[in-house]
């Protein structure tokens, strides 16, 4: 209560006009003022202020102050001058002042003055205003978003410091000190508050008695005549309260006095003291109350008074009820008030209030006894229960019996109180004096909340996104009452939010068709011909086709034992062919390239392989003949002596940890291996493959080798909407399927033996120790305690100190400097050296002899003296590098993303006293493990055998754990490191031999990780800040296994909102739907933290979904990020990882009917460089473009490239448009095409039957009217090219004459029904008529 009382006194604020308190409230803007130098003197001082009074005459005034001392001793401010600084400009916007530093111009005198009707606007101009000469104040002002955040910690126009302390907010992390500069909020405490109930002294019904005499003497003071007041309503406010403002608006309760709930509820009797207490037997919920101090709890007590004839009537008209506030009290739960129930002493009189309003006079002081005096002026009783206890009693009694719950605790306050009674019977309902009472006390302004700010109330209402609160009435009895049929005033207001519906079609998570079909022995044989290379054994002997292996057959322990533990995986892409089917979705690519990701080895994108036709002669029955694979020269030219591409990975000891040879089986066994296949020249995406990877499995075999026919699908994802009514179920949600080709691959698995084969531990999850040792806790005895001795050369200390040998080496520079000489004179000035050398040798003594020791002597002095220095200004770091050595350990995690790294370290008390120990942790992603449930979740994942202790860390203020230590006693500190980054040095791995020569070369031996390694120091610190260890945490990012992609091409710069549905993994076959305990709980986690992730939890039974919501890029930017699924609550292991590719393409909208020609243009725009462009299509036979071939682009120019759209069928469809550089084949724009197709009318209808598998097709004729005078040229344009072929696709006819078109129509092998449109478009293809022709094939 000292706290929150000190704090008030400190801060209080003139209150707003009477104008500006009941209109609307404008938006705040908050500022940020830096005062940085006067006259020379550096002065950084920050200033933090938001304001809604945004007038041009607004301003902020500095006034400079000097404390000078008086002859007595005491310290006297003298006004030195004042500055004006202008917020707003005269169009009410913040001003626009640069971020640099500007001059503020000084005034004499005081500051004062400006309250002076004198001084009118504008200050600058007015005579009065005198400007100091060679005095200035440099400043900086400007806006400060973060600020928003604690708008409702911060009352308007005060002016704070970022070194003040304000409740309810973190301390600013760095060296700064600044809490404003990243304001970090305090978490909220939920509490409750029940069987709330006033006392008024000396009885209720004389102390109203008492209050409407005064107010009616105070009407006869106004001479306002007029009939008897009355009481008509008692409201209770209740709001939080930290010292400066409330931190929400408060709740406005309806009181009712005991004696009238008494008779509308029980005849039984009642003592006569607890009919006098005024009652709220709703409950209150406090959401924003915080675990500070200066945080409390303040309730307000009111009166509504109207006049007798207006109540006794229930007339609206009139004036407006009067309220007025009689008590005030203030509740701080965090200074010990831990009893139940808690009786608070309500205050009255002329002192200030948190609601700042006049408050009712307290009874007078006639009494002699302290206590007496505490309750004079009444008191409010209550009980108060937290969030935790109000879950507890809330949940059926028989869970009671249950195993502790798995989910993380919700923290909750110290304070414990008994169990909440039964919920009261319904209690009277509001009465019209609330919507006519305006008080004469304003009503506390609301503010902005941020995301991370306590969740408003119920019973508060939002406006504009959370930008307003309006303070509403709780009155809880009639939601109590189950059998009452109206609805509560105040919950009218609000809207309730419905049972989530998902508002996107999900797509089905399952990805390509991971089957491959046998191959025939025509393709066998056509396969064979061609000339692949041979894969050879251990033995160097061709490894022979095998069938897949059958699942059933599958042993994991034949792959442990197995002698030949390195294995070298064989990915052999040997032809392509196309679909039957295909030729009416598009053109087919004469290059194509592959990119996919193997196990943890960085993703692959193999060079451009030409399609050539094999030689020999087509299968019999094959509708289309595979195309083989070859690679391309330098120049271009397809590479015929080796056909297809051979990729190989080589997958021993040296590359997998230690344990990771069974992760590796088990990705084998369980996952498929993703391929795109993408046109080398279009850059378009032609589709997905998947391959099962259990055939590599060798089983004991030296060597398998499988070929496989793999189905190359593309899939269109629908646009965004509801499922319509009647869809069919048994197609794929959102999706649209189609087969473009089969791809045939060759995989093969060859052993070979190691030198060593390493002993895989029982537990593979982690590879490395989870106890982590200190080094004798921090004692330098135990550097030596085993008795090894390190014995090292002597060596000089230039030889070990680079920094040393320089100064030395500059010394020496300086002293005797040696001329430089051209090349061509080093042999002449060498030859004349010598000479002269040989003729001073005759003249030599012992005189010339001993300036010359003297003078060596002097330089050795010279450098010893340096040496010493040096010594002396290095000798404090190296002692203290030397002592940090001695506590430092270093620890090396092998990271993967989203995988949890567990270790624990052993601290150990190096003195024989008690110590409260710091943990200091500088990087986010590694954390000190504070709830024990999941401290015990990693140790039995991990099996790791040390002890366990509940409730060991205590939390500061800054949120670093502490840890109490007994004289040499040892403690295990658990870690977890995580990260959910995906970094581009995690790829920096030894990649798959096979892509080109000059990077074969290159992966020989692995790349150094020095540049992926970082280091994270974390400091165990007792009181002082003294180190008694160190550990430096190592962390070497691995490659992560992806489970499954997904490409999504989307207009540029909008967001892609996606709907993803599990597959249902441990759903037991035949359970009936909203069975309980079918999928587990699904938690997920997103590589990007600017994309938006989330999973919703349905009820027990249903399908459970992951959504998405990602902000594309301009074009053609594609953005790349991971989603982590996870099944445990504490996220250690994902169960599956994603991969995300999101094109951004520039979006056209084409609204056009089918049948018709419809043109745009598209602007292109060059880039710094001249380019030989060309553009390419999705859907070849529909949409056309000019010029169709190479063209150039200039640099920085802009052309028009035409596009021609006819689709072929009517409803919503995406059509792609690449302009690719063809010499460098780099992608240079982009474009989505979204097409909305009307079906024309048709103006004839026509039926035939046609026999089906009899290979014969039938002719037809049909006849056209030329409806004009003129003669005319038409064209013919079919739906269905591949059923309907023209005799002639363009005729003239005369005007009014007749034409017979002749019609061809195509054998069908199925029986069914097709309907083909025939359009008749005019010379400028627009559409004169359309027939519909239906086709029975029987």
């Amino acid at each position: 209560m000292a706290e929150w009382e000190r704090l008030f006194a400190q801060s209080r604020a003139v209150p707003p006009h009477t104008q500006r308190r009941h209109g609307v409230p404008e938006r705040s803007v908050p500022f940020q003022c830096v005062l940085k130098c006067l006259e020379g003197s550096v002065v950084t001082q920050a200033v933090y202020f938001h304001t809604s009074l945004s007038h041009p005459s607004i301003t902020a005034v500095v006034e400079v102050v000097a404390v000078a001392p008086t002859p007595e001793g005491i310290s006297r401010d003298v006004s030195c001058g004042f500055g004006l600084i202008p917020l707003f400009d005269s169009r009410r916007e913040p001003s626009d002042l640069a971020a640099r530093g500007r001059v503020l111009k000084l005034y004499h005198g005081t500051p004062r003055a400006l309250l002076h009707p004198l001084l009118q606007d504008p200050l600058e101009k007015n005579k009065y205003m005198t400007m100091m000469e060679n005095s200035h104040l440099q400043y900086t002002l400007k806006l400060h978003p973060p600020l928003e955040k604690v708008f409702h910690l911060l009352p308007e126009n005060l002016l704070v410091s970022g070194l003040q302390k304000i409740p309810g907010l973190l301390p600013a992390h760095g060296d700064t000190g600044d809490i404003f500069l990243k304001p970090r909020l305090m978490g909220t405490v939920p509490c409750y508050l029940d069987q709330l109930c006033v006392l008024l002294h000396p009885s209720l019904e004389e102390f109203e008695e008492e209050l409407l005499e005064q107010l009616h003497s105070d009407r006869l003071l106004k001479q306002e005549v007029g009939s008897a007041l009355c009481v008509q309503e008692r409201r209770l406010r209740v709001g939080v309260h930290n010292g400066l403002r409330f931190v929400q608006a408060p709740q406005v309760a309806v009181l009712q006095p005991a004696a009238e709930a008494a008779r509308r509820q029980t005849t039984n009797p009642t003592d006569s003291a607890a009919e006098q207490a005024l009652l709220l037997r709703s409950r209150l919920q406090l959401s924003e109350m915080v675990a500070h101090p200066a945080f409390g709890v303040c309730f307000q007590l009111e009166y509504v008074v109207c006049a007798a004839a207006k109540a006794a009537a229930g007339s609206v008209l009139g004036p407006a009820a009067a309220m007025h506030t009689v008590r005030w009290a203030l509740w701080s739960p965090f200074l010990g008030a831990t009893s139940s129930p808690v009786l608070l002493p309500l205050r009255g009189g002329a002192h200030p209030s948190p609601g700042q309003t006049l408050v009712y006079r307290n009874p007078a002081d006639s009494e002699s006894s302290q206590q007496v005096k505490r309750i004079a002026s009444g008191s409010v009783q209550f009980h108060v229960s937290t969030d935790a206890e109000h879950r507890v009693t809330s949940t059926d009694i028989s869970s009671k019996a249950g195993k502790e719950p798995e989910e993380p605790p919700t923290p909750s306050l110290s304070l414990r109180s008994p169990p909440r009674p039964a919920a009261s019977t319904q209690g009277p309902g509001l009465s019209l004096s609330q919507l006519l009472a305006s008080p004469q006390s304003r009503d506390e302004r609301a503010v902005p909340r941020s995301r991370s700010a306590p969740k408003p109330r119920p019973c508060s209402t939002q406006k504009d996104g959370g930008t307003q609160h309006t303070a509403g009435i709780t009155h809880l009895e009639a939601d109590l009452w189950s059998g009452s049929p109206r609805v509560d005033a105040s919950s009218s207001e609000h809207l309730r939010a419905l049972p989530f519906v998902p508002a996107q079609l999900p797509v089905t998570a399952v990805g390509p068709p991971a089957g491959s079909a046998a191959l025939s022995r025509a393709s066998l044989a056509l396969l064979h011909t061609s000339g692949f290379p041979e894969i050879l054994d251990d033995n160097k002997e061709p490894v022979e086709v095998t069938e897949p292996l059958n699942p059933a057959h599958f042993s994991p322990r034949l792959e442990e034992v197995d002698a030949l533990q390195s294995n070298e995986i064989i990915l052999q892409f040997l032809a392509f062919s196309r679909a039957p089917q295909d030729a009416l979705e598009g053109m087919w690519p004469s290059t194509v390239f592959l990119t996919f990701q193997f196990y943890r080895f960085p993703p692959v994108t193999t060079p451009r392989l030409q399609l050539l036709d094999a030689d020999g002669e087509r299968a019999v029955g094959s509708a289309v003949p595979a195309q083989v694979l070859l690679q391309l020269n330098k120049d271009g030219t397809p590479n015929t002596e080796a056909p297809g591409l051979q990729l190989r990975y080589v997958v021993d000891p040296s590359f997998l940890r230690p344990g990771e040879q069974r992760v590796f089986v088990r990705y084998l066994a369980e996952h498929s291996l993703q391929m795109d296949v993408w046109d080398g020249d279009s850059l378009l995406l032609v589709g997905s493959a998947a391959v099962k990877l259990k055939p590599l499995l060798r089983q004991g075999r030296p060597a398998v080798r499988t070929l496989h026919e793999l189905e190359v699908v593309t899939t269109e994802y629908e646009q965004d909407a509801p499922p319509a009514a009647g869809r069919d179920v048994l197609c794929p949600l959102g999706a649209r399927v189609a087969v473009r080709g089969r791809l045939h691959l060759c995989l093969a698995n060859v052993g070979h033996r190691c030198e060593e084969t390493p002993v895989s531990p029982r537990h593979p999850l982690l590879s490395h120790t989870h106890v982590v040792s200190s080094p004798g806790g921090g004692c330098l005895l135990s550097l030596h305690a085993s008795g090894n001795v390190r014995v090292s050369r002597a060596r000089r200390l230039a030889e070990v100190d680079s920094e040393l040998a320089a100064i030395l080496c500059s010394h020496r520079l300086e002293k005797s400097p040696e001329p430089l000489h051209a090349p061509h004179e080093a042999a002449a000035i060498q030859q004349h050296k010598m000479q002269r050398l040989a003729a001073l040798q005759q003249q030599e003594d012992a005189d010339w002899r001993t300036p010359q020791r003297m003078g060596c002597c002097e330089q050795c002095m010279q450098y010893l003296q340096i040496i010493d220095a040096y010594r002396e200004r290095t000798k404090h770091r190296y002692i203290s590098q030397m002592l940090s050595q001695a506590i430092t350990i270093t620890h090396t995690v092998y990271a993967m993303l989203g995988t949890a790294e567990f270790f624990e370290f052993a601290l150990k008390n190096p003195y024989s006293v008690q110590h409260t120990v710091t943990v200091e942790v500088d990087h986010p992603e590694l954390s000190v493990i504070l709830d024990p449930r999941e401290w015990r979740h990693f140790k039995e994942l991990t099996q790791t055998a040390t002890p366990l202790e509940e409730d060991m860390f205590h939390l500061r203020d800054d949120l670093r754990p502490q840890i109490y230590l007994r004289p040499k006693e040892t403690v295990h500190i658990p870690f977890r490191f995580q990260m959910f980054s995906a970094e581009p040095a995690v790829a920096a791995v030894l990649g798959p031999v096979g892509l080109s020569k000059e990077e074969d070369a290159g992966r020989m031996q692995e790349e150094p990780r020095a540049a992926q390694m970082r280091l994270i120091q974390v400091a165990f610190r007792v009181s002082g800040g003294k180190p008694i260890a160190l550990l430096q945490v190592k962390v070497e990012p691995r490659p992560h296994v992806v489970d499954q992609t997904f490409r999504f091409f989307h207009p540029e710069l909008t967001f892609l909102k996606k709907a993803f549905r599990l597959p249902p993994w441990h759903t037991l076959p035949g359970a009936p739907v909203r069975m309980p305990g079918g999928d587990p709980e699904v938690y997920v986690r997103c590589s990007d933290p600017n994309v938006i992730c989330e999973t919703k939890n349905m009820g027990p039974g249903e399908p459970q979904d992951v959504f998405l919501k990602v902000a594309g890029g301009p074009s053609p930017q594609i953005k790349t990020f991971f989603v982590a699924i996870y099944t445990d609550p504490w996220l250690a292991t994902p169960l599956h990882i994603w991969q995300f590719y999101l094109h951004s393409l520039q979006r056209l909208d084409v609204s056009c009917t089918a049948g018709q020609l419809s043109r745009l243009a598209v602007p292109l725009r060059g880039t710094r460089t001249l380019r030989r462009v060309k553009a390419f299509c999705s859907h070849p036979h529909e949409l056309k473009v000019d010029p169709a071939g190479v063209f150039t682009l200039p640099p920085n120019g802009v052309l028009d490239l035409f596009v021609g759209v006819r689709p072929r069928r009517a409803g919503s469809r995406f059509f792609y448009l690449n302009l690719v550089d063809v010499e460098c084949h780099q992608l240079v724009s982009s474009w989505l095409l979204c097409v909305t197709c009307r079906q024309p009318l048709i103006s004839k209808a026509f039926e035939i039957t046609i026999p089906a598998g009899s290979g014969k097709g039938s002719n037809k004729r049909i006849t056209y009217t030329n409806p004009y005078p003129t003669r005319r040229l038409y064209f013919l344009v079919t739906s269905r090219p591949d059923l309907l072929q023209f005799k002639e696709d363009s005729f003239q006819v005369a005007g009014g004459e007749v034409y017979t078109i002749g019609l061809r129509f195509a054998p069908s092998q199925s029986v069914g029904e097709e309907e083909i449109l025939i359009h008749i478009n005019d010379h400028q293809d627009k559409n004169e008529e359309t027939f519909c022709v239906k086709v029975i094939y029987y």
